[in-house]
């Protein structure tokens, strides 16, 4: 059986978790710093992911139930937001000291003057799903027929956003054409799609194996394979990462050394087993009752992982150009993408 979170973090899928939150912001600006206290010795790490419940983020609990953090003498501390942009947000007001979510967000921050970098990459594909209700499926084949419709992100500034807005210029429909509406994940999402709010949308498993499951939505676009990106963005497409402000780094080597250490050694142990063994060791509640649908979201995303943390080649010039396709502020900028991750601390990982 699954075993207890130790550090008792709540979630279910699509839940806000709101009162971990507020202790967070509770603690006052000074936690960023008194973390870095001790160098590395076994001192408390925050850290936000953009999704706990999502697959696309599973390293994150996955390192957690599987005690790495605890192996590496660290301890961790995992709060949820339900959008990337959202644990972007909280990294950057310095309420964690890391964030998961997707590598796009330190071009982003970058641009916006923020000294950001992945020091771990979990995927080299998107593990997004271009998915349509089945009213709208009539109307909407491809990202060519964007025009005049209503479309699901996360957030405004997330990951889908960027990406939706990205498919939407390549097959030559402008921004100001569609609308983005920012519906969540999980049951938000789902709802939306159900009523109408949305025609479509971008979101990830398990909200696509339920959606799937009970035929309410049609997948007409999969980048949850490297195939799929490559397909759909042109290369590799770094999404899912463990980023920290660049200072932080710098000053906390020893610790950002020990995440490395327990995030590869998961990457390796998710390549090692398969999906319904790594289905077992999550939260009983990420499953939503139906274990067999979970391990199949998760073995519909396992191919867009890294075995190894390294940022796949040629991925941070992929992200650049899809960003410079419609983010203007992007578009200007001289962005050094040299800034935007590192390899030192995965690359000194020992198997």
């Amino acid at each position: 059986m699954p075993k207890t979170p130790r550090h008792g973090v709540l979630a279910a899928a699509g839940l806000l978790v709101l009162s971990t939150l507020t202790a967070c912001v509770n603690d006052g600006a000074g936690s960023a710093s008194a973390a870095g206290q001790g160098g590395g010795k076994g001192e408390k790490v925050k850290i936000m992911v953009g999704g706990l419940d999502k697959v696309i983020y599973l390293p994150a609990m996955l390192t957690e139930r599987l005690g790495h953090f605890d192996d590496e003498g660290l301890d961790v501390e995992l709060l949820g937001e339900p959008a990337g942009v959202d644990a972007e947000t909280a990294l950057v007001s310095g309420e964690v000291q890391g964030a998961v979510g997707f590598y796009d967000h330190t071009l982003d921050l970058q641009v916006k003057g923020e000294d950001v970098q992945s020091v771990v990459q979990f995927s080299h594909a998107p593990g997004e799903v271009q998915i349509v209700s089945n009213k709208a499926a009539t109307e909407i084949a491809s990202p060519e027929d964007f025009k005049g419709k209503k479309l699901g992100v996360t957030g405004v500034g997330s990951s889908t956003d960027f990406l939706t807005k990205y498919l939407a210029v390549k097959n030559g429909v402008p921004v100001s054409e569609f609308k983005t509406v920012p519906v969540g994940a999980g049951e938000s999402f789902i709802s939306a799609l159900k009523k109408g709010t949305i025609d479509g949308g971008m979101t990830t498993d398990p909200t696509v194996a339920t959606i799937l499951a009970a035929n309410t939505g049609k997948v007409i676009l999969d980048m949850r394979t490297p195939a799929g990106s490559d397909e759909a963005l042109g290369g590799a497409y770094p999404s899912s990462s463990l980023y920290m402000q660049t200072e932080w780094v710098n000053d906390n080597k020893e610790t950002v050394q020990k995440l490395a250490n327990a995030f590869v050694k998961t990457l390796k142990w998710m390549a090692a087993h398969s999906a319904r063994e790594i289905a077992d060791e999550m939260p009983d509640d990420y499953s939503g009752g139906n274990e067999t649908l979970y391990a199949g979201a998760i073995q519909s995303t396992l191919p867009m992982f890294t075995q190894d943390g390294v940022m796949p080649e040629d991925g941070p010039e992929t992200v650049e150009k899809v960003l410079k396709a419609f983010n203007p502020a992007v578009k200007k900028a001289d962005v050094d993408l040299g800034k935007t991750y590192t390899t030192e601390f995965v690359e000194k990982v020992v198997d």
